[in-house]
């Protein structure tokens, strides 16, 4: 298993710790936004809306998804595509709540079916044609993970 010191320390997360997190990045701390904190936090992968929604049994879905799209304009979540399951979850290492400054790849394990972030793993610059803009960038890689690899 993959696990690097950021997800290390976000996985020993408290309430004054998702609080203070929910704050740097210009979000209101309720309680339920920091319960869906404190569980992204604890994720070794990229959760699915479905997985936290199993995790999560005090906050109805259209809650956790109305946090998780909070969120998500704040830059404290990275929204990955590409996997088998849809749209995954992870908590952003950016720390800035104006622009996501944690731009890193993805890999998706085709055995097992698991989503891995390749922190700090850089993604190449792409030269964009005059008038584009980039916001942000999703490069999802598939693949046999070391686990399966293993097997």
């Amino acid at each position: 298993m993959i696990i690097t010191f950021f997800s290390y320390l976000c996985r020993r997360m408290n309430e004054a710790n998702c609080t203070q997190l929910l704050e740097e990045h210009g979000i209101k701390p309720t309680a339920n936004r920091i319960v869906v904190v404190r569980e992204l936090a604890k994720s070794l992968h990229p959760v699915t809306l479905a997985e936290l929604e199993t995790k999560i049994l005090t906050i109805d879905k259209s809650n956790i998804f109305r946090a998780l799209t909070l969120f998500r304009e704040h830059h404290l979540v990275h929204v990955i595509e590409g996997g088998s399951e849809g749209v995954r979850y992870e908590l952003c290492h950016s720390h800035d709540h104006d622009h996501d400054e944690d731009i890193h790849p993805h890999f998706f394990c085709e055995q097992c079916q698991q989503t891995y972030c390749l922190d700090y793993t850089e993604i190449p610059e792409i030269s964009l044609p005059k008038g584009f803009e980039k916001k942000t960038a999703n490069l999802m890689i598939k693949g046999i993970c070391p686990n399966c690899q293993s097997k």
